[in-house]
């Protein structure tokens, strides 16, 4: 598979890349661009969604006691909440195979519900060329899952940087590993949006460095409300919104140094209403009160919001 321009790094890099990339791949040595916001026409278009991870209590299927809800459960309860949209998280299917997900994505059209999503859980910093070749080949099974699933976009990470590794180091094995996913969920009509999620997306500085180092038409960003920790949260959700491709909004968030606070929902759909947002606000609920109370509550306050 030969890469298409997603590579706009220095000379410097291209050649540390060069050396980590698989056999017949073609770096870009063109000049310097970073990707552009992505184009919105039309006024904004804010579409509820509800994740998955929300219910991880009673999904869970790796726990110690058998799940209480099922994906189906889910997505009827999602149903029952007066939404178009749900994105089962790839965590909770215990049944993986093809057959499933178009039984699944069958099941949720019944109920009068797109899948706008889905997520997997990667870490593509890993220094080991056999371990991220296996995180690798586990992006692009979900690419084909959700493909099956009609998913508009699938959830990725970046990642976190080994003990003993550079960040350096770890964001050229990241984008080149971003690179050949994009490349392959471009065979599935499947876009990638890297999540703000820690480790070296954990500012907006950092993601940003590498949203503006891969230019590819299948890559956007998953814009997460409470994935910040820095000391202005808002501010840095700003500089990645015109970037991204779909958003999760928590009802939470953290500065640095601080407690958890109520997060300003009416701010954040502002937000994206200013940069004409046309897409799914999934929500990801984690806060402390039990998600079938807290749930109902957030789903309300957003659907008066979006309007």
């Amino acid at each position: 598979m030969l890469f298409r321009s997603f590579f706009m790094l220095n000379r410097r890099q291209f050649a540390q890349t060069a050396l980590a990339a698989s056999a017949g791949s073609m770096l870009n040595h063109g000049p310097i661009q970073a990707i552009e916001p992505v184009s919105r026409q039309g006024k904004h278009l804010i579409k509820l969604s509800l994740a998955a991870y929300s219910f991880r209590k009673y999904l869970d299927i790796k726990g110690k006691t058998p799940p209480t809800m099922t994906l189906l459960d889910f997505a009827k309860y999602t149903a029952e909440q007066g939404l178009g949209a749900i994105e089962p998280t790839s965590y909770y299917f215990s049944d993986v195979s093809n057959d499933f997900m178009s039984k699944y994505k069958v099941e949720c059209a019944k109920l009068g519900l797109d899948i706008s999503g889905s997520a997997v859980g990667n870490n593509f910093c890993i220094p080991d060329s056999d371990k991220l070749k296996e995180q690798q080949a586990s992006v692009n099974s979900w690419i084909e899952r959700c493909s099956i699933l009609g998913a508009k976009t699938i959830r990725i990470f970046a990642g976190t940087v080994s003990k003993g590794d550079s960040e350096e180091k770890a964001r050229e094995r990241c984008l080149n590993a971003i690179g050949q996913a994009c490349d392959y969920a471009a065979k599935f009509g499947v876009i990638l949006a890297l999540e703000n999620h820690g480790g070296i997306t954990a500012s907006a500085e950092q993601l940003l460095y590498l949203v503006k180092s891969i230019k590819h038409p299948y890559f956007g960003v998953n814009l997460d409300t409470g994935n910040f920790h820095t000391a202005d949260p808002y501010g840095d959700l700003e500089k990645l919104a015109p970037y991204a491709v779909t958003v999760q909004v928590k009802t939470e968030i953290q500065k640095a140094g601080q407690k958890k606070e109520d997060a300003d929902l009416k701010r954040i759909v502002d937000m994206l209403k200013k940069i004409n947002y046309r897409g799914y606000l999934a929500l990801e609920y984690e806060a402390a009160e039990e998600p079938k109370v807290g749930v109902p509550k957030a789903l309300e306050e957003l659907k008066k919001l979006v309007g």
